[in-house]
């Protein structure tokens, strides 16, 4: 069972770091408040603590590679301090930023080439990006049920557009054969709200 580790304790430490400056959308909490809740759900799954640490640094990745950093870097500033399965497994949950012609996706695009490739994704990538998902998604339910105007709150979290990212994430993790039961905790959440709306 996963539990308190220095590894995972120097990941948080590395990715608050990171997440210093930066805001969630919506009622804008800080940012450095998502990383923890991710290793949290991930712990709770009974998962490892490189897929801990992995969850805990998909942001950070995203980031780099949003930014266009080379894989050398990105190796450099990941793999070197957290070893080569967080590398690999935080690389594998980050949706492409380039096509494979070398063409700069959008959003939607790099989504879509993502959920393509779930088949082939490893497993802890998937618990990754699930554990994600699920708590945006729950964070954003949290928002719409304590306002007084949840409209506002939909709009400004862009809650019709991650409302169709969790609903194509939990499809097709199932179609790709994924068990494990995020997927289940994910759907109840993403009718729950479904509901709230």
């Amino acid at each position: 069972m996963t539990g308190y580790s220095d590894r995972i304790n120097h990941a948080l430490a590395f990715a608050a770091k990171h997440h210093d400056q930066q805001v969630r959308r919506g009622l804008r909490p800080p940012y450095l408040t998502h990383p923890p809740n991710i290793a949290i759900i991930l712990t709770r799954y009974g998962q490892s603590d490189d897929t801990v640490i992995a969850g805990i640094l998909l942001n950070v990745a995203k980031d780099y590679v949003d930014a266009a950093q080379s894989p050398e870097l990105i190796s450099h500033r990941l793999g070197d301090k957290f070893g080569t399965a967080v590398l690999e497994t935080v690389l594998a949950a980050v949706p492409p930023r380039l096509s494979r012609t070398g063409v700069e996706l959008s959003n939607d695009e790099r989504r879509s080439e993502y959920l393509a490739s779930l088949a082939q994704t490893p497993d802890a990538a998937r618990w990754v990006v699930c554990a994600d998902a699920l708590h945006d998604a729950a964070t954003l339910l949290a928002e719409v049920r304590r306002t007084i105007d949840p409209s506002v709150v939909w709009e400004r979290r862009g809650g019709a557009r991650s409302m169709g990212w969790y609903r194509d994430l939990v499809q097709a993790s199932r179609h790709a054969g994924f068990q494990g039961a995020i997927v289940d905790e994910l759907q109840d959440v993403v009718e729950a709200l479904e509901a709230a709306r």
